[in-house]
């Protein structure tokens, strides 16, 4: 289906606001099959990109202000390019701002402009909504400034603004993915190498992800306390393994080996990062060898690991698991994103799709009151110019 009238809709609305005609770009969210925490600690993850997107109208300025109105906060603000100590302010801004700071860094002699975003990813619900805000910015920031864009590298520099800017100490994977994705392909990726490969996800499966409404409070902190104890971890386990510098480089046998030498809540936390990073070899092989059964297990694991071991799961994200697996047609379930509420994926037989989605939200909803969000989903493009895609929509139907 194009995506016509949402491109002429946000250039409507930007005329409102700004008085000119824009140029549209989009990035797409991001689902994570398996491989949750550890790309900050330098191992394998599964990502795909999905279609859900954050939409970008953008229009040049002759000088070097950088005004953006969101419309999901309905909130227009600005900032100075050459703003000589730039400060995040802690609201939805910091993320273009943080962008435009580290693309300067990095010597691209962007311009100013007026910006329009909007979201249909989910916010808060760890399907990357940030990444996508980040990336999409970026993109049609470089795009109407005439230079050369270099995916992995806008993946790096978009991690840096949230890095250092934002001040969450996310991986590269969101980026990467929304940077990289490729239609009806998830990405197996080594996060230290960036070296990846693309894996066809199977034609009878559909990608379901389950919103279950609810983001605790404690998501950003906890998350960064997680990053400290696998860095703790490192540093403890160097003494005895010389060479690691990231819990990529620890086997469960190195990992047991020496436990005794780790806190209790440190060693469990590096368990689920290196258990994890063996599921996601294994998720890869069974995906190529289209052994769904073996992959939707794996799935099933790690939800454990990272409940169990990890403890960033939630009451609501184990009781989306456990309500999924019990549906008709369901071959694997797992909490993704970085935790402690948001979204469950889900894979599911193609013709169970509509029986799963009533079972799921009639049954949530019974036991929670609170009604879900689900989101059927194909895995589709990186970052884009809109108007393209829509130019070569109508050209192939013609």
């Amino acid at each position: 289906m194009s995506d016509e009238p949402k491109v002429n809709c946000l250039k409507e609305k930007f005329a409102q606001i700004f008085g000119e005609e824009p140029v549209v770009y989009r990035a797409p969210g991001r689902v994570n099959l398996i491989g949750e925490h550890t790309d900050y600690n330098e191992g394998f993850v599964m990502p795909a990109a999905i279609d859900r997107y954050m939409w970008v109208a953008i229009r040049v300025r002759l000088d070097r202000t950088i005004r953006i109105h969101s419309t999901n906060y309905s909130e227009t603000k600005e900032f100075d390019l050459d703003e000589l100590d730039p400060k995040p302010d802690h609201t939805w801004l910091d993320y273009p701002r943080g962008v435009a700071v580290m693309l300067q860094q990095a010597g691209c002699k962007i311009g100013g402009a007026d910006v329009l975003v909007w979201s249909d990813v989910p916010i808060g619900a760890g399907l990357s909504s940030s990444a996508a805000f980040e990336v999409s910015v970026a993109y049609a920031l470089l795009a109407e400034s005439s230079i050369p864009i270099d995916r992995t590298q806008l993946a790096k520099i978009c991690q840096r603004a949230e890095n250092e800017f934002v001040g969450i100490r996310s991986g590269l994977m969101d980026q990467f993915t929304v940077c990289h994705g490729i239609a009806e392909r998830a990405i197996a990726l080594d996060c230290r190498s960036l070296e990846y490969e693309l894996v066809k996800l199977p034609e009878h499966l559909a990608l379901v992800i389950c919103n279950t409404m609810v983001k605790h409070e404690l998501a950003s902190s906890e998350y960064n306390s997680r990053r400290a104890d696998c860095d703790e971890g490192v540093r403890l386990l160097s003494r005895w393994t010389p060479g690691i510098t990231a819990l990529r480089d620890v086997s469960l046998a190195d990992l047991d080996k020496h436990r005794s030498a780790l806190p209790e809540k440190v060693y469990w936390h590096c368990h689920h990062v290196v258990s994890e990073n063996e599921r996601v070899q294994k998720a890869v092989a069974a995906l190529k060898a289209n052994d769904t059964k073996t992959f939707g297990d794996l799935m099933y694991e790690s939800h454990r690991s990272l409940r169990d071991d990890y403890e960033v799961s939630s009451p609501e994200l184990n009781l989306m698991v456990q309500i999924a697996s019990m549906q008709p047609g369901v071959e694997g379930a797992r909490m993704t994103g970085g935790g402690f509420g948001g979204c469950t994926v889900n894979l599911v037989a193609a013709d169970a799709v509509d029986t799963f989605v009533n079972g799921v939200c009639v049954e949530y909803q019974t036991r929670t009151r609170i009604k879900p969000e689900i989101y059927v989903c194909t895995a589709v493009d990186g970052v884009e110019q809109a108007e393209r895609v829509d130019d070569a929509a109508r050209e192939g139907s013609a």
